[in-house]
């Protein structure tokens, strides 16, 4: 497995070899051993989750405040423009979003750890999106930063559609008024 920082060098991407022929293809999608190795340190992963949405919808930016959770993160069917945004007072990237695409295509996946706002913005016509997390969601810690707040100022790819939002998400906090981290 290739594992790349990306601009805030705490979020990574995951490359799976994958071996693939006529038939098909088959690819180690966890392993804990190697994901502590890449890590350098050990996640304990307690819930996976599945998602399925149609194009255009757009979910987060999503965390929670206490019981933060990391995530691994991927795409089985579909596209995304998956984005993490760094909720940490005391990192030096503070406030800053980096995103990448994930999709059945490319089978990358990408780590997330506690501490930061989570979202994505589905491309293809429809997309199932697979994450393991390492606590349990507590939805009376959960907390939601507007998508499009202007602080954070993420650049979401044109889908052609305006994006479709949960009533949570379209009442989101700006990131002015959000609770963060220490």
């Amino acid at each position: 497995m290739k594992v790349t920082p990306l601009a805030i060098p705490d979020v990574v991407l995951i490359e799976p070899q994958v071996f693939g022929d006529e038939r098909g293809f088959f690819f180690e999608s966890f392993n804990q051993a190697k994901f502590t190795t890449a890590l350098g340190q050990p996640q304990n992963f307690v819930q996976d989750n599945h998602s399925r949405s149609a194009k255009g919808v757009l979910r987060g930016l999503h965390y929670q405040i206490k019981q933060p959770q990391g995530k691994l993160v991927r795409v089985v069917r579909g596209a995304v423009f998956d984005v993490a945004v760094d909720l940490r007072k005391s990192s030096a990237y503070f406030g800053q979003w980096v995103g990448v695409e994930l999709s059945d295509v490319n089978q990358k996946q990408l780590w997330i750890p506690p501490g930061f706002g989570h979202g994505f913005l589905v491309l293809s016509e429809f997309a199932e999106f697979l994450y393991k997390t390492t606590e349990y969601y507590a939805p009376v810690h959960e907390r939601c930063i507007a998508w499009n707040d202007a602080t954070i100022a993420i650049n979401w790819p044109d889908t052609g559609v305006t994006p479709v939002l949960s009533p949570r998400d379209r009442a989101g906090d700006t990131f002015f008024n959000a609770e963060v981290f220490s």
